[in-house]
Protein backbone atom coordinates (compact mmCIF):
# COMPACT_ATOMS: atom_id res chain seq x y z
CA UNK A 1 0.00 0.00 0.00
CA UNK A 2 1.17 3.63 -0.35
CA UNK A 3 1.69 5.87 2.24
CA UNK A 4 0.03 9.23 2.32
CA UNK A 5 2.63 12.11 2.76
CA UNK A 6 2.90 13.31 5.90
CA UNK A 7 1.08 17.08 5.98
CA UNK A 8 3.70 19.91 7.07
CA UNK A 9 1.62 21.11 9.58
CA UNK A 10 -0.74 19.59 11.91
CA UNK A 11 -1.60 18.52 15.18
CA UNK A 12 2.09 17.35 17.77
CA UNK A 13 2.65 14.01 19.03
CA UNK A 14 1.71 15.06 22.63
CA UNK A 15 -1.42 16.67 21.39
CA UNK A 16 -2.34 13.85 19.65
CA UNK A 17 -1.80 11.64 22.44
CA UNK A 18 -4.06 14.29 24.60
CA UNK A 19 -6.97 13.82 22.02
CA UNK A 20 -6.78 10.18 21.64
CA UNK A 21 -6.98 9.96 25.14
CA UNK A 22 -9.79 11.83 25.66
CA UNK A 23 -11.25 9.98 22.82
CA UNK A 24 -10.90 6.43 24.82
CA UNK A 25 -11.51 7.16 28.38
CA UNK A 26 -15.06 7.91 27.89
CA UNK A 27 -17.69 7.97 30.76
CA UNK A 28 -17.34 4.33 30.74
CA UNK A 29 -14.74 4.60 33.61
CA UNK A 30 -17.84 5.22 35.62
CA UNK A 31 -19.15 1.48 34.92
CA UNK A 32 -15.93 -0.19 34.69
CA UNK A 33 -16.51 -1.24 38.81
CA UNK A 34 -20.06 -2.63 38.18
CA UNK A 35 -18.74 -4.45 34.57
CA UNK A 36 -16.17 -6.33 37.16
CA UNK A 37 -18.73 -7.32 39.40
CA UNK A 38 -20.69 -8.80 37.18
CA UNK A 39 -18.38 -11.08 35.41
CA UNK A 40 -15.69 -11.59 38.52
CA UNK A 41 -11.68 -11.52 38.57
CA UNK A 42 -11.40 -13.59 35.62
CA UNK A 43 -13.26 -11.29 33.18
CA UNK A 44 -10.55 -9.15 33.45
CA UNK A 45 -9.02 -11.54 30.18
CA UNK A 46 -12.02 -10.26 28.43
CA UNK A 47 -11.24 -6.83 28.69
CA UNK A 48 -7.65 -6.73 28.07
CA UNK A 49 -8.28 -8.89 24.80
CA UNK A 50 -10.94 -6.08 24.07
CA UNK A 51 -8.29 -3.81 24.33
CA UNK A 52 -5.69 -5.59 22.35
CA UNK A 53 -8.39 -6.01 19.55
CA UNK A 54 -9.53 -2.48 19.33
CA UNK A 55 -5.91 -1.35 19.22
CA UNK A 56 -5.40 -3.62 16.15
CA UNK A 57 -8.79 -2.24 14.22
CA UNK A 58 -7.64 1.35 15.02
CA UNK A 59 -4.31 0.26 12.87
CA UNK A 60 -6.46 -1.36 10.19
CA UNK A 61 -8.54 1.93 9.98
CA UNK A 62 -4.69 3.39 9.34
CA UNK A 63 -4.10 0.81 6.67
CA UNK A 64 -6.98 1.66 5.18
CA UNK A 65 -6.68 5.54 5.09
CA UNK A 66 -3.08 4.80 3.74
CA UNK A 67 -4.41 2.50 0.52
CA UNK A 68 -5.00 5.86 -1.02
CA UNK A 69 -4.65 9.58 -1.29
CA UNK A 70 -8.33 10.13 -2.03
CA UNK A 71 -9.23 8.35 1.60
CA UNK A 72 -9.04 10.52 4.46
CA UNK A 73 -12.45 10.21 6.40
CA UNK A 74 -14.25 6.83 8.06
CA UNK A 75 -16.51 6.94 5.16
CA UNK A 76 -13.94 7.70 2.65
CA UNK A 77 -13.05 3.75 3.74
CA UNK A 78 -15.97 2.48 3.26
CA UNK A 79 -16.75 3.75 0.39
CA UNK A 80 -13.16 2.34 -0.94
CA UNK A 81 -13.95 -0.96 0.00
CA UNK A 82 -17.65 -1.08 -0.96
CA UNK A 83 -18.51 1.40 -2.98
CA UNK A 84 -21.13 4.13 -2.46
CA UNK A 85 -22.64 1.72 -0.50
CA UNK A 86 -20.31 1.27 1.63
CA UNK A 87 -20.17 4.90 2.47
CA UNK A 88 -23.54 5.32 3.42
CA UNK A 89 -23.28 2.28 5.81
CA UNK A 90 -20.02 3.49 7.53
CA UNK A 91 -21.64 7.27 7.68
CA UNK A 92 -24.65 5.94 9.13
CA UNK A 93 -23.48 4.03 11.79
CA UNK A 94 -20.15 6.57 12.61
CA UNK A 95 -22.38 9.77 12.69
CA UNK A 96 -25.55 8.24 14.44
CA UNK A 97 -23.31 6.70 17.01
CA UNK A 98 -21.81 10.25 17.74
CA UNK A 99 -24.70 11.96 17.62
CA UNK A 100 -26.38 9.97 20.10
CA UNK A 101 -23.62 9.92 22.58
CA UNK A 102 -23.09 13.47 22.07
CA UNK A 103 -27.44 13.73 23.31
CA UNK A 104 -26.81 11.27 25.96
CA UNK A 105 -24.03 13.30 27.06
CA UNK A 106 -26.28 16.18 27.39
CA UNK A 107 -29.21 13.80 29.25
CA UNK A 108 -26.74 12.92 31.73
CA UNK A 109 -25.38 16.46 32.52
CA UNK A 110 -28.97 17.17 33.38
CA UNK A 111 -29.88 14.80 35.01
CA UNK A 112 -26.91 14.69 37.65
CA UNK A 113 -27.08 18.38 38.16
CA UNK A 114 -30.47 17.69 39.08
CA UNK A 115 -29.67 15.54 41.63
CA UNK A 116 -27.08 17.61 42.92
CA UNK A 117 -29.59 20.66 43.04
CA UNK A 118 -32.63 19.62 43.65
CA UNK A 119 -35.29 21.87 43.16
CA UNK A 120 -33.38 24.28 41.34
CA UNK A 121 -35.04 26.68 38.62
CA UNK A 122 -34.30 29.18 36.05
CA UNK A 123 -36.01 32.44 35.80
CA UNK A 124 -35.77 34.95 33.14
CA UNK A 125 -37.71 37.79 34.57
CA UNK A 126 -40.36 38.54 31.87
CA UNK A 127 -39.80 35.55 29.78
CA UNK A 128 -39.63 32.30 30.87
CA UNK A 129 -39.04 30.13 33.89
CA UNK A 130 -37.34 26.75 33.18
CA UNK A 131 -37.37 23.83 35.28
CA UNK A 132 -34.08 22.36 37.01
CA UNK A 133 -33.25 19.40 34.51
CA UNK A 134 -34.14 21.67 31.32
CA UNK A 135 -31.79 24.36 32.93
CA UNK A 136 -29.45 22.49 33.06
CA UNK A 137 -29.18 20.89 29.48
CA UNK A 138 -29.73 24.15 28.92
CA UNK A 139 -26.81 25.89 30.52
CA UNK A 140 -24.27 23.24 29.79
CA UNK A 141 -25.05 23.80 25.49
CA UNK A 142 -24.43 26.98 26.58
CA UNK A 143 -21.22 26.42 28.34
CA UNK A 144 -20.09 23.59 25.53
CA UNK A 145 -20.90 25.49 22.33
CA UNK A 146 -17.62 27.33 22.26
CA UNK A 147 -15.23 24.44 22.51
CA UNK A 148 -17.11 23.35 19.03
CA UNK A 149 -16.07 26.26 17.39
CA UNK A 150 -12.39 24.95 17.41
CA UNK A 151 -11.66 23.68 13.50
CA UNK A 152 -7.72 22.85 14.98
CA UNK A 153 -7.20 19.68 16.38
CA UNK A 154 -4.22 21.55 18.02
CA UNK A 155 -6.96 23.73 19.62
CA UNK A 156 -9.04 21.10 20.53
CA UNK A 157 -6.36 19.39 22.52
CA UNK A 158 -5.98 21.80 25.49
CA UNK A 159 -9.45 20.79 26.05
CA UNK A 160 -8.77 17.08 26.11
CA UNK A 161 -6.08 17.50 28.46
CA UNK A 162 -8.63 18.33 30.54
CA UNK A 163 -10.37 15.32 30.04
CA UNK A 164 -7.56 13.04 30.86
CA UNK A 165 -6.99 15.16 33.42
CA UNK A 166 -10.26 14.83 35.78
CA UNK A 167 -10.33 10.94 34.81
CA UNK A 168 -6.89 10.90 36.72
CA UNK A 169 -8.37 13.24 39.44
CA UNK A 170 -11.82 10.89 39.22
CA UNK A 171 -9.44 7.77 40.20
CA UNK A 172 -7.83 9.20 42.66
CA UNK A 173 -10.49 10.50 44.11
CA UNK A 174 -12.14 6.92 44.51
CA UNK A 175 -9.11 5.65 45.56
CA UNK A 176 -8.58 7.88 48.31
CA UNK A 177 -12.36 7.16 49.52
CA UNK A 178 -11.02 3.47 49.80
CA UNK A 179 -8.07 4.47 51.66
CA UNK A 180 -8.31 7.27 53.55
CA UNK A 181 -12.76 7.42 54.06
CA UNK A 182 -13.05 4.75 56.19
CA UNK A 183 -14.34 2.23 53.32
CA UNK A 184 -11.43 -0.04 52.97
CA UNK A 185 -10.51 -2.66 50.11
CA UNK A 186 -11.87 -5.53 52.12
CA UNK A 187 -13.90 -7.10 49.11
CA UNK A 188 -12.84 -10.21 47.98
CA UNK A 189 -15.24 -10.74 45.05
CA UNK A 190 -15.25 -14.01 43.08
CA UNK A 191 -13.47 -15.38 40.77
CA UNK A 192 -16.29 -15.72 37.90
CA UNK A 193 -19.81 -15.32 37.16
CA UNK A 194 -20.83 -16.54 33.95
CA UNK A 195 -23.91 -15.26 34.59
CA UNK A 196 -23.38 -11.66 34.53
CA UNK A 197 -20.22 -12.09 31.95
CA UNK A 198 -22.35 -10.94 29.25
CA UNK A 199 -23.25 -7.76 30.90
CA UNK A 200 -19.43 -7.43 31.61
CA UNK A 201 -18.07 -7.87 27.97
CA UNK A 202 -20.65 -5.84 26.95
CA UNK A 203 -19.14 -3.28 29.13
CA UNK A 204 -16.01 -3.45 28.54
CA UNK A 205 -16.28 -3.21 24.69
CA UNK A 206 -18.60 0.23 24.70
CA UNK A 207 -15.50 1.25 26.73
CA UNK A 208 -12.46 1.33 23.69
CA UNK A 209 -15.07 2.77 21.28
CA UNK A 210 -12.80 5.84 19.51
CA UNK A 211 -12.55 4.48 16.34
CA UNK A 212 -15.19 6.88 14.95
CA UNK A 213 -12.47 10.18 15.44
CA UNK A 214 -9.28 8.15 14.83
CA UNK A 215 -9.55 8.99 11.15
CA UNK A 216 -9.46 12.47 12.27
CA UNK A 217 -6.98 12.34 14.57
CA UNK A 218 -4.47 10.68 12.20
CA UNK A 219 -5.05 12.46 9.12
CA UNK A 220 -4.80 15.87 11.53
CA UNK A 221 -1.17 14.57 12.92
CA UNK A 222 1.97 16.62 12.09
CA UNK A 223 4.01 13.30 11.66
CA UNK A 224 1.56 10.47 10.56
CA UNK A 225 4.55 8.11 10.61
CA UNK A 226 3.92 8.31 14.57
CA UNK A 227 0.13 7.58 14.83
CA UNK A 228 0.99 3.61 15.82
CA UNK A 229 3.01 4.68 18.67
CA UNK A 230 0.25 7.38 19.67
CA UNK A 231 -2.32 4.87 19.34
CA UNK A 232 -0.47 2.01 21.44
CA UNK A 233 0.10 4.36 24.09
CA UNK A 234 -3.59 5.88 24.55
CA UNK A 235 -4.54 2.14 24.49
CA UNK A 236 -1.71 1.41 27.31
CA UNK A 237 -2.90 4.53 29.12
CA UNK A 238 -6.68 3.86 29.10
CA UNK A 239 -6.15 0.35 29.73
CA UNK A 240 -4.54 0.68 32.58
CA UNK A 241 -6.64 3.85 34.39
CA UNK A 242 -10.23 1.29 33.38
CA UNK A 243 -8.30 -1.89 34.84
CA UNK A 244 -7.21 0.28 38.22
CA UNK A 245 -10.54 1.93 38.63
CA UNK A 246 -12.22 -1.45 37.99
CA UNK A 247 -10.05 -2.94 40.56
CA UNK A 248 -10.06 -0.32 43.38
CA UNK A 249 -14.11 0.13 43.17
CA UNK A 250 -14.38 -3.65 43.00
CA UNK A 251 -12.19 -4.42 46.02
CA UNK A 252 -13.99 -1.38 47.32
CA UNK A 253 -17.63 -2.69 47.31
CA UNK A 254 -17.82 -6.12 45.58
CA UNK A 255 -21.18 -7.53 44.25
CA UNK A 256 -22.78 -4.38 45.92
CA UNK A 257 -21.47 -2.35 42.83
CA UNK A 258 -24.11 -0.48 41.52
CA UNK A 259 -24.05 0.65 37.29
CA UNK A 260 -21.87 4.32 38.30
CA UNK A 261 -19.60 3.62 41.37
CA UNK A 262 -20.05 7.22 41.86
CA UNK A 263 -23.73 6.48 43.29
CA UNK A 264 -21.66 4.16 45.98
CA UNK A 265 -19.33 6.68 47.37
CA UNK A 266 -20.52 8.02 50.81
CA UNK A 267 -22.55 11.10 51.80
CA UNK A 268 -21.24 14.51 52.65
CA UNK A 269 -17.07 13.50 51.98
CA UNK A 270 -15.05 15.74 50.38
CA UNK A 271 -13.34 13.23 48.59
CA UNK A 272 -16.56 11.96 47.02
CA UNK A 273 -17.94 15.54 45.91
CA UNK A 274 -14.47 15.55 43.68
CA UNK A 275 -15.75 12.52 42.42
CA UNK A 276 -19.26 13.36 41.55
CA UNK A 277 -18.20 16.81 39.80
CA UNK A 278 -15.79 15.47 37.98
CA UNK A 279 -17.58 13.34 36.52
CA UNK A 280 -19.55 16.19 35.01
CA UNK A 281 -16.63 17.63 33.62
CA UNK A 282 -15.72 14.78 31.39
CA UNK A 283 -18.76 15.10 28.70
CA UNK A 284 -17.45 18.88 28.77
CA UNK A 285 -13.87 17.95 27.91
CA UNK A 286 -15.41 15.73 24.91
CA UNK A 287 -18.34 17.20 23.46
CA UNK A 288 -16.12 19.06 21.26
CA UNK A 289 -14.69 15.63 19.68
CA UNK A 290 -17.57 13.80 19.04
CA UNK A 291 -19.43 16.92 16.89
CA UNK A 292 -16.30 17.59 14.71
CA UNK A 293 -16.62 14.68 12.59
CA UNK A 294 -20.19 15.52 12.47
CA UNK A 295 -19.76 18.94 11.40
CA UNK A 296 -16.95 18.62 8.79
CA UNK A 297 -19.58 15.57 6.87
CA UNK A 298 -21.77 18.30 7.09
CA UNK A 299 -19.46 21.24 5.53
CA UNK A 300 -18.25 18.93 2.98
CA UNK A 301 -21.69 18.08 2.09
CA UNK A 302 -23.08 21.85 1.72
CA UNK A 303 -19.81 22.93 0.30
CA UNK A 304 -18.44 24.46 3.09
CA UNK A 305 -15.07 22.94 3.32
CA UNK A 306 -12.98 25.78 2.33
CA UNK A 307 -15.78 28.52 3.38
CA UNK A 308 -15.36 30.98 5.98
CA UNK A 309 -15.43 31.20 9.77
CA UNK A 310 -18.56 32.29 10.06
CA UNK A 311 -20.00 29.43 8.21
CA UNK A 312 -18.61 26.59 10.15
CA UNK A 313 -19.68 28.16 13.40
CA UNK A 314 -22.80 28.44 12.30
CA UNK A 315 -22.82 24.25 11.51
CA UNK A 316 -21.32 23.80 14.63
CA UNK A 317 -23.82 25.97 17.11
CA UNK A 318 -26.94 24.33 14.49
CA UNK A 319 -25.15 21.34 15.55
CA UNK A 320 -25.15 22.00 19.06
CA UNK A 321 -29.12 23.24 19.16
CA UNK A 322 -30.04 19.88 17.36
CA UNK A 323 -28.06 17.78 20.11
CA UNK A 324 -30.33 20.24 22.91
CA UNK A 325 -33.72 19.90 21.66
CA UNK A 326 -33.63 16.25 21.28
CA UNK A 327 -32.29 16.42 24.70
CA UNK A 328 -35.39 18.64 26.14
CA UNK A 329 -37.56 16.58 24.29
CA UNK A 330 -37.07 13.19 24.98
CA UNK A 331 -36.63 12.41 28.98
CA UNK A 332 -35.70 9.03 29.30
CA UNK A 333 -33.69 8.76 25.93
CA UNK A 334 -30.68 8.05 27.83
CA UNK A 335 -31.63 3.85 27.61
CA UNK A 336 -32.74 3.84 23.99
CA UNK A 337 -28.69 6.13 23.24
CA UNK A 338 -27.27 3.00 25.55
CA UNK A 339 -29.47 0.28 23.25
CA UNK A 340 -28.34 2.05 20.57
CA UNK A 341 -24.71 2.79 21.52
CA UNK A 342 -24.01 -1.03 22.28
CA UNK A 343 -24.77 -1.68 18.94
CA UNK A 344 -23.44 0.93 16.72
CA UNK A 345 -20.26 1.31 18.61
CA UNK A 346 -19.65 -2.43 18.57
CA UNK A 347 -20.34 -2.44 14.72
CA UNK A 348 -17.98 0.87 14.02
CA UNK A 349 -14.80 -0.89 16.51
CA UNK A 350 -14.74 -3.99 15.21
CA UNK A 351 -17.11 -4.99 12.35
CA UNK A 352 -16.74 -2.34 9.90
CA UNK A 353 -12.90 -1.84 10.05
CA UNK A 354 -11.90 -6.05 9.67
CA UNK A 355 -14.18 -5.93 6.74
CA UNK A 356 -12.75 -3.16 4.99
CA UNK A 357 -9.67 -3.67 5.55
CA UNK A 358 -10.25 -7.36 4.46
CA UNK A 359 -12.33 -5.66 1.32
CA UNK A 360 -9.31 -3.24 0.47
CA UNK A 361 -6.07 -5.59 1.23
CA UNK A 362 -7.51 -8.13 -1.53
CA UNK A 363 -8.24 -4.93 -3.80
CA UNK A 364 -4.46 -2.98 -3.71
CA UNK A 365 -2.12 -6.67 -2.67
CA UNK A 366 -4.67 -9.04 -4.40
CA UNK A 367 -3.55 -11.28 -1.25
CA UNK A 368 -3.38 -11.38 2.62
CA UNK A 369 -1.57 -13.38 5.08
CA UNK A 370 -3.64 -16.52 6.09
CA UNK A 371 -3.05 -15.29 10.01
CA UNK A 372 -4.41 -11.83 9.30
CA UNK A 373 -7.16 -12.67 7.22
CA UNK A 374 -8.09 -15.35 10.44
CA UNK A 375 -7.60 -12.51 12.81
CA UNK A 376 -9.75 -10.44 11.10
CA UNK A 377 -12.60 -12.81 10.53
CA UNK A 378 -12.34 -13.91 14.22
CA UNK A 379 -12.78 -10.53 15.46
CA UNK A 380 -15.76 -10.25 12.99
CA UNK A 381 -17.54 -12.91 15.03
CA UNK A 382 -16.77 -11.62 17.96
CA UNK A 383 -18.09 -8.52 17.20
CA UNK A 384 -21.00 -10.00 16.33
CA UNK A 385 -21.37 -11.52 19.43
CA UNK A 386 -21.07 -8.63 21.64
CA UNK A 387 -23.46 -6.94 19.22
CA UNK A 388 -26.26 -9.71 20.13
CA UNK A 389 -25.34 -10.07 23.77
CA UNK A 390 -25.34 -6.17 24.46
CA UNK A 391 -28.62 -5.86 22.31
CA UNK A 392 -30.16 -8.32 24.33
CA UNK A 393 -28.64 -7.02 27.81
CA UNK A 394 -30.56 -3.24 26.94
CA UNK A 395 -33.65 -4.55 25.84
CA UNK A 396 -33.69 -6.45 28.95
CA UNK A 397 -32.19 -3.34 31.56
CA UNK A 398 -35.02 -1.21 29.69
CA UNK A 399 -38.14 -3.73 30.27
CA UNK A 400 -36.76 -4.34 33.60
CA UNK A 401 -36.62 -0.52 34.13
CA UNK A 402 -40.70 -0.21 34.21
Amino acid sequence: METNTPPKSGTSFLKTCFNGVNALSGVGILSIPYALSQGGWLSLIIFITLAAICFYTGILLQRCIDSSSLVRTYPDIGEMAFGRKGRIIVATFMYLELYLVAIDFLILEGDNLEKLFPGASFHVPGLIRVGGRQGFVLLFSLLVLPTTWFRSLSLLAYVSLGGVLASAILIASVLWVGAADGVGFHERGVAVDWAGVPTAMSLYAFCFSGHAVFPMIYTGMRDRRMFPTVLLICFIICTLAYGVMGVIGYLMYGGSLRSQVTLNLPARSLSSSVAIYTTLINPFTKFALLVTPIAEAIEGVLGLADAGKPAHVSVRTALVVSTTVVALAVPFFAYVVALTGSFLSATATMLLPCACYLRISSRVSGKLGLMETAACVGIIVLGLAVIAVGTYTSLKQIVQSF
